[in-house]
């Protein structure tokens, strides 16, 4: 879509230039008002958005959703002023009460981008390198849609502003890395290179040749004057043609107009101050007061903002010429629903597990429901970094997406788990996709930016993270997670499973498949652990985060609440404690967030008054909450060890008789304080 806005702004007598400040000095007023915020971004890119938003991104700014649109990223999402600005000047749903409240509260306009809050923000950025990361998502998604939909339905690009501090973050290796190898050729990065970062000059931390780094990696490079427009015009419309992603390194004068605070550090994150703000306007030839925009330029913006909609009428017509079939499956596709055939398979599998009891490894469990459902829901695109073979993460039915060939439903992302983990976000932001993906629980640590950044957001992504505790044996305490259940439990809005048999596994899956809202962690087993639930044609348990399991006649003297693999401990210790007369209810607890969101009354069925113990071969984390005072523990007090699991287990006191003789601490201690 490269069409000069030039003739319409000329029906206004309205240049480049005042575009251009047109974006910059709402920042600035934005940033004064708020006494806070970040201008140098807005100030020194506001000549390259320009020439991208007037002169080639594909947007309705009245339909910002429209399934074809080009993607645009703000991945230094301390910039926002610049974004908020585009979106009100080209008619968006930010109006010009809302850029004089940046960053207060209720506001539009937070001190980061937000996806879900801010109409027209693609992704909530903020973290340096989780923008350009979650883009490279983004431009796979575009490719693969396009692969499965055509031309007429799926031809866009994406879009990225990223700085410095973007390109310093580790997590853009591994996303520039992945995109350069498939070569996703819809990826234009614009890179704000003014050379500075918070302390100062980047050369005070780097020395790097970005240009290189990146043409190293497979991307198409080159620099370019920042603050010249024809020269950024023909940049990005020649990489647009390009078979590689692209990188345009945009030499820029940070805080670009404030005498004395452009090029330095001082207009990176401070509102520039009355002086400078006067000074800025003076040299600018900005003559207008505070949130002022003239009416000519404004209409010029306007103008950039509705011009898409000739782009966006040309795709429905497209759309409703399409073959009905093919119209079918690009809504079925966009709305990733779960199908009949979806149910059908996930019923016929649950009857097998419960049948069969098979005793499994809830990773192997899991991977028997990938075979049985990824044929049933076309959106569902699964991946791992390296290590398909152990995370069991690829259905039979799938295929490899790889360069060229962007067909395919499986992922290789290498050793990449933080790129991967921002990736599958802006696959799922992207629409069209259910992205899960694999690694080690212990690993998990190196996803959790993204992993965090899906939960704000509340988008649907799924990990599957096996080799789940201790039980994984003889790699020893780096790969044995212990701490990891409890850092994932506390972030909001995340489910976090560790189903304890076949028949759990399958639920856990299906409720991380059902839930659009919120993204799902799937801790799986390496160990084989007995099929204990035989309800073939029940209600989803896990669904409700933690349920009975044994439930003793006469009532019960303990409650034995467990996850994962040590529910099948915890039975062996009812068994035992039966034997003297100790009556033990079993309670499995897959999913906490679940749990608390069950009614009170429901909660206390479940957990009963007699006193509590909980078994999980990791830390403490959160289980007192569900313990009570008199309530025990049996779990892992530090790291784990190298040596066989049943060694681990039996080392650790998480054994049948540890819990029992907890229980009967716990039962003697309740009896002394009644």
């Amino acid at each position: 879509m490269n069409i000069s806005v030039h003739a319409e702004a000329d029906l206004y007598a309205v240049s480049h230039n005042d575009l251009a400040n047109a974006v910059r000095f709402l920042a600035i007023d934005a940033i004064e008002t708020s006494q806070s915020g970040h201008p140098g971004l807005p100030m020194g890119m506001a000549d390259v958005a320009t020439v991208l938003f007037s002169r080639f991104l594909k947007f309705d700014s009245a339909h910002p959703n429209w399934p074809d649109r080009d993607r645009f990223v703000l991945s230094a999402g301390h910039g926002s002023m610049l974004l908020y600005a585009l979106l009100h000047l080209t008619g968006g749903d930010i109006s010009l009460d809302d850029i004089k409240a940046f960053r207060q509260w209720g506001s539009k306009t937070p001190g980061h981008p937000e996806y879900g809050h801010t109409p027209g923000v693609e992704t909530t950025t903020g973290p340096l390198g989780q923008g350009i990361a979650t883009a490279v998502g983004m431009a796979l998604a575009e490719r693969m849609a396009n692969a499965r939909h055509g031309d007429d339905l799926v031809d866009h690009f994406t879009y990225v502003i990223a700085g410095d501090g973007c390109l310093m973050e580790g997590i853009s290796q591994e996303a520039i890395s992945l995109a350069g190898h498939l070569q996703l050729s819809r990826l234009i990065v614009l890179f704000d290179d003014n050379g500075i970062s918070i302390d100062g000059p980047t050369s005070l931390a780097t020395s790097d040749d970005q240009l290189a780094r990146f043409a190293a990696s497979g991307w198409s490079v080159r620099r370019i004057d920042g603050h010249d427009p024809e020269a950024i015009a023909q940049a990005i419309a020649e990489e647009r043609e390009t078979s590689r992603p692209s990188l345009i390194a945009c030499r820029t004068i940070i805080g670009y107009g404030a005498p004395d605070r452009q090029g330095t550090e001082k207009a990176h994150g401070a509102p520039l101050g009355p002086e400078q703000t006067a000074a800025a306007r003076r040299t600018l030839g900005w003559d207008y007061q505070p949130f002022v925009v003239p009416t000519p330029i404004l209409k010029a913006w306007r103008m950039v903002g509705q011009r898409g909609q000739v782009a966006r009428l040309a795709w429905l017509d497209r759309y409703e010429c399409a073959a009905p079939e093919q119209r079918d499956l690009f809504i079925e596709g966009k709305a990733v629903a779960l199908t009949a055939a979806y149910a059908l398979a996930a019923a016929k599998l649950r009857e097998r597990f419960a049948t069969e009891r098979p005793k499994l490894a809830t990773r192997q469990a899991s991977q028997q429901v990938l075979d049985g459902i990824a044929g049933t829901i076309p959106g569902l695109v699964g991946g791992s970094a390296d290590l398909t073979h152990s995370n069991l993460t690829h259905a039979k039915v799938q295929t490899p997406v790889t360069r060229g060939a962007f067909a395919g439903d499986y992922i290789h992302y290498g050793i990449r788990e933080h790129g991967m983990a921002a990736a599958m976000n802006g696959l799922a932001l992207h629409g069209g996709f259910i992205p899960y993906g694999g690694t080690f629980l212990a690993f998990s640590d190196y996803s959790r930016p993204a992993i965090r950044l899906a939960a704000l957001m509340r988008i649907r992504v799924i990990h599957v993270m096996t080799h789940d505790s201790i039980g994984l044996g003889e790699d020893g305490p780096t790969h044995q997670p212990v701490e990891h259940l409890a850092a994932l439990r506390v972030i909001p809005n995340l489910l976090v499973f560790r189903p304890a048999d076949a028949v759990e596994t399958l639920e856990a899956w299906d409720c991380a498949l059902g839930t659009e809202d919120r993204p799902s962690v799937l801790c799986l087993s390496r160990q084989a652990l007995p099929t204990f639930r035989s309800d073939a044609r029940g209600r989803n348990r896990v669904a409700r985060g933690a349920y009975l399991v044994v439930t003793p006649d006469g009532g019960r003297d303990v409650t034995l609440i467990a996850t994962g693999s040590e529910v099948s401990i915890a039975l062996e210790a009812a068994r035992l404690l039966a034997t003297e007369h100790v009556r033990a209810a079993v309670v499995s607890a897959p999913c906490f967030a679940l749990f608390e969101e069950q009614s009170e009354d429901y909660r206390a069925e479940v957990l009963g008054a007699a006193p509590r113990i909980g078994i999980e071969a990791a830390v403490l984390g959160d289980w007192p909450r569900w313990l009570g005072a008199d309530g025990e523990f049996v779990g892992m007090r530090g790291f784990g060890a190298s040596a066989p699991a049943p060694v681990l287990y039996r080392e650790f006191g998480i054994t049948s008789q540890g819990i029992a003789d907890a229980a009967r601490r716990a039962i003697a201690r309740a009896g002394k304080t009644q």
